[in-house]
């Protein structure tokens, strides 16, 4: 099967896969048999009431809200930084050691750290967020830039065109498929860093909710909260993909062409 013929059909792969997972879920909690262990009915069974929840979905909003927010603080930095490492021999000089020494870091881990510097609040959340969020887009942006035709920035640079209308009207859009990449990769960390900060400083959000109803001992709302959260990954993820084709329809048609050839 040709990765074109699997990507047009990921929808059916997409609920073969579940299919599978729910019939070892339930399989597994049959043969584990123990209450911290429900099988899926009972999550899923819990699914309607977690949903029609204004606690819930408040908790849902709150930490979407902060998602999005560092995914946008994390655009507005690391995209712009990577193409300029990509470019700039003195840019990627200053920032490699630096980017270097994050890469391995968990970044939930830095979460005890920033809550001592900003307290428990928004903050906080959304700086670990970003963080976590930074790398994919920093480092597909720099091997988008890397890949630049250096004809495209000469063309510019004899139009007159100083660094920040060469980065703007020339780099982002040749490197944007690359970039895209990152963007993609980049939502997946925003929800896992998301949450994770969230169970550490446990206020409110999705994260909370799911902490405090394990230590409450239930345990189908915490499946039914992981389900929720698998969903929402799921859906972001596709709404993305969407995005991300009609952004670079242009390269999915070159890459098609080249395919058939």
């Amino acid at each position: 099967m040709s990765p074109r013929h699997w990507y047009e059909r990921r929808w059916a792969t997409l609920v073969l896969a579940a299919a599978l997972v729910l019939l070892a879920w339930a399989g597994l909690a049959r043969w584990v048999g123990l209450d911290s262990f429900p099988g899926p009915e009972a999550a899923l069974r819990e699914l309607p009431a977690l949903v029609a929840d204004p606690t819930a979905w408040s908790a849902i909003l709150q930490s979407v809200g902060r998602m999005f927010a560092g995914y946008a603080l994390a655009l507005a930095v690391a995209v712009p930084l990577g193409l300029a490492m990509g470019r700039s021999r003195l840019v990627y000089t200053l920032f490699y050691p630096l980017v270097a020494l994050a890469y391995p870091m968990p970044k939930a881990a830095l979460m005890p750290i920033l809550m001592l510097w900003f307290g428990l609040g928004d903050f906080s959340k959304i700086l670990v967020i970003a963080m976590g969020v930074s790398l994919p887009l920093l480092y597909h942006s720099y091997h988008g830039a890397c890949r630049i035709e250096p004809k495209l920035v000469w063309v510019a640079r004899s139009m007159g065109m100083g660094p920040l209308a060469r980065l703007g009207k020339v780099m982002l859009p040749a490197a944007l498929p690359e970039v895209m990449i990152g963007c993609r990769v980049g939502v997946v960390m925003a929800l896992i860093v998301m949450v994770s900060s969230e169970m550490i400083a446990r206020q409110e959000g999705i994260g909370n909710l799911l902490f405090t109803s394990m230590d409450m001992a239930q345990y189908p709302t915490v499946y039914a909260v992981i389900v929720l959260l698998a969903v929402l990954g799921i859906v972001c993820d596709a709404l993305f993909e969407q995005v991300r084709k009609r952004c670079t329809h242009w390269y999915d048609s070159a890459q098609a062409l080249i395919d058939k050839g």
